[in-house]
């Protein structure tokens, strides 16, 4: 080993990367039967909380770059979960609603979250103190850009 060299195992970034990697994979076979992906899952989560929004603004909810969300969307879009709509006076601009299916599928989101919840092992104490450092990290001002 080279001395003075950064341990993977003690930084903050690996650990979040890990946990990260195996919450999506807890996530891929209780979403499988609904036939999205986990990303599609946080899209549609967005979408729950706030309907009928730009597609600038879901991304930002989401947490996801345009790029990402035009493939996604259509993906969403042909399983008839959601639809485009367009802003009166403004035929650039589309929104993206909920259809009837997509506002189904809510009601088993809930499940959904609390059976991957149970397969982490955390209590909800220790998720709850996770949530909050993670929001405290992804909340702070980007410092790289000056």
């Amino acid at each position: 080993m080279t001395e003075n060299a950064a341990r993977l195992k003690e930084q903050l970034c690996f650990s979040l990367y890990c946990a990260s990697g195996k919450l999506t994979a807890i996530y891929r076979p209780i979403l499988a039967p609904f036939g999205i992906t986990y990303t599609q899952f946080v899209v549609m989560m967005a979408l729950w909380e706030n309907d009928g929004v730009s597609i600038t603004e879901l991304a930002g909810s989401a947490n996801l770059t345009k790029a990402t969300m035009t493939p996604l969307l259509k993906n969403l879009e042909s399983k008839s979960l959601i639809k485009f709509g367009r802003v009166q006076g403004n035929d650039r601009k589309k929104l993206v609603e909920l259809t009837a299916q997509g506002k189904k599928l809510a009601s088993c989101s809930h499940a959904a979250t609390n059976e991957a919840f149970c397969a982490t092992g955390l209590s909800l104490e220790e998720a709850k103190t996770m949530i909050e450092l993670c929001k405290k990290i992804g909340l702070q001002k980007d410092r790289s850009a000056k």
